[in-house]
């Protein structure tokens, strides 16, 4: 499994946005391994509409109704979204919002994707049963030269052990080595974001990461 985060890149907004989904589909269709992409809200039907899996970045942990500026599960699930990512370094949320929402969600197909960062903290939010957690230590991502996989791989066997909940790894993670290591130390697959939208050829770098999984 690959997550694609699209962030707010330039790179993956708009008619780009559409194009990125569209190659992850594609990937998906020939390799049967599930790519999820996570493109900012203004874009979101339109990449739903590309058959892709779709995430959103964020939602609040508020009800529908009278919350101007806040995004609602309910909002993004009738668009098409099937999960969403939730505590990212990036955009940290309170424990009591981040409690409220997986109480919320633990019984609905909405798919919940929390943020850790380190063992600790992905031990103490697998009490929740999330459907997956995602091992990013806040200092690696958007690291050009530095993943996760080459700086930090006793963490992510620490954290795969620390947990009953699947385990995905991010951070920097840019190649295939990069994948080999998550997968060897018992990730159920990787978090991408720069690596693959400021990539020259988004397409064969995602199809090369992909592969990883087809040979393991």
């Amino acid at each position: 499994m690959i997550v694609v985060n699209f962030k707010t890149y330039k790179e993956a907004t708009g008619y780009r946005a559409i194009e990125l989904a569209r190659i992850c589909k594609k990937i998906q269709d020939e390799t049967k391994v599930r790519v999820v992409v996570v493109p900012q809200l203004a874009d979101l039907r339109d990449c739903v509409e590309t058959g892709v899996d779709c995430w959103v970045q964020h939602i609040d942990a508020v009800d529908q109704g009278k919350n101007t500026g806040y995004v609602t599960r309910e909002s993004v699930e009738e668009v098409g979204a099937k999960g969403t990512l939730l505590n990212h370094s990036e955009h940290k949320v309170t424990d009591e919002a981040l409690t409220q929402i997986l109480k919320e969600t633990e019984t609905l197909a909405f798919e919940t994707c929390v943020c850790a960062a380190d063992a600790t903290e992905a031990q103490k939010w697998n009490a929740f049963k999330p459907n997956f957690i995602l091992y990013e230590p806040p200092e690696l991502v958007g690291s050009p030269d530095k993943s996760v996989s080459t700086e930090k791989p006793e963490i992510i066997d620490a954290v795969v052990k620390a947990v009953t909940q699947p385990v995905l790894v991010g951070a920097g993670v840019k190649n295939i080595e990069d994948v080999k290591v998550a997968v060897k130390l018992g990730a159920k697959g990787v978090g991408l974001a720069s690596g693959f939208v400021l990539a020259t050829d988004p397409e064969s770098m995602l199809r090369e990461l992909v592969s990883t999984f087809n040979r393991s």
